[in-house]
């Protein structure tokens, strides 16, 4: 909502810097109230060399997927960029398997439950990022509705999320986190596949917010067992390294999604200017978006095994809570 208004109101580059407040609030919470962990066995030396490997990488691919519908994927900048990003991330792949240091510590995917998890993760924030992005294009293009309205169209998934994500995480600390991140992705989907039926003349409350609405309910259901079972799967010293590469995989995926759907669609440059052809873009995009959603649920349920022979977790009370999850709060290093 904040990014809408700043569009309408100075210019659409301020939304870049949104975020920098909200980070510096996250920022100065974190020093305050998480306490730090520590694995001993991992150097301080920044791994530069996976750094820059993982950028280049993913901004050739993006530039290939982004550019591909509108000059060809015949054309030699597209198949050359793409070529290298590709090139780029196996080289990332290959520096991490054998750095001394690396960024990401290949070895934590030994873990199926990590693996497993991290799959889910990426499909289900891939639809995420690429689905949100076109809606918000699709309400300004195809429906009329000015940037600020458009972006508080999709207030009820927070809203949601904020309400219900420590009461799924109880619910998963009970039943265990297969069921919820199975099913949870599959409700996602049923809310994109509801999406890709709007177009033209829809009015956002018998159209727009149902589906809307659905796609929250499945967030929240899924978004705290997720990142529960994502760090239950990695040992304690590499909570901090375990849940870096979660958010990594989430962003990336968004990243991917955005470049991605838009091409699986068919939509041109020309296309975010025609309301009409938009929507058919959108609904295209909305059914692929739903497919990769929904195997992020089946990702779940082959993979994702609840705890046996344990006692139920009960959750703590609320003032030893350290976010929204109701899971027990990491210990410091020295306990």
């Amino acid at each position: 909502m904040a990014g809408g208004y700043l569009i309408s109101a100075v210019s659409w580059r301020l939304i870049f810097l949104v975020n920098l407040p909200v980070a510096a609030l996250a920022v100065a919470a974190a020093v305050r109230h998480l306490p730090e962990s520590t694995d001993p066995t991992v150097g301080r030396r920044i791994d530069l060399v996976g750094a820059a490997l993982a950028a280049a990488g993913l901004a050739g691919v993006t530039f290939a997927l982004i550019e591909g519908p509108d000059r060809g994927w015949a054309d030699p900048a597209v198949l050359l960029l793409g070529l290298l990003g590709l090139a780029f991330l196996a080289g990332f792949v290959a520096a991490e398997a054998r750095g001394s240091h690396p960024m990401l510590p290949l070895g934590l995917f030994s873990s199926r439950q990590f693996t497993g998890a991290n799959l889910a993760t990426f499909s289900i924030y891939g639809a995420l990022g690429g689905v949100f992005f076109l809606l918000v294009v699709f309400l300004q293009t195809s429906l009329g509705y000015s940037p600020l309205v458009a972006g508080s169209a999709t207030l009820p998934v927070t809203a949601l999320m904020l309400f219900l994500s420590s009461r799924a995480g109880a619910l998963a600390q009970r039943i265990g986190p297969r069921r919820p991140m199975t099913f949870g992705p599959l409700v996602v989907a049923v809310g994109i596949a509801a999406m890709s039926r709007l177009g033209p003349g829809d009015h956002y409350l018998t159209a727009v917010f149902p589906a809307v609405v659905v796609f929250g309910l499945g967030l929240s259901a899924t978004v705290a067992p997720l990142t529960t079972t994502v760090l239950a799967a990695a040992d304690v010293r590499h909570a901090g390294v375990a849940s870096g590469v979660n958010n990594a995989v989430a962003r990336a995926a968004g990243l991917l999604g955005v470049a991605l759907l838009p091409a699986a669609a068919g939509l041109r440059r020309s296309s975010y200017r025609d309301p009409i052809a938009f929507a058919h873009g959108f609904q295209a995009a909305a059914v692929v978006a739903a497919v990769v959603a929904a195997s992020g649920g089946v990702v779940a349920w082959f993979t994702i095994r609840d705890p046996v022979g344990e006692e139920p977790v009960v959750a703590p009370a609320r003032s030893e809570l350290h976010c929204a999850f109701d899971a027990p709060p990491l210990r410091p290093a020295n306990s």
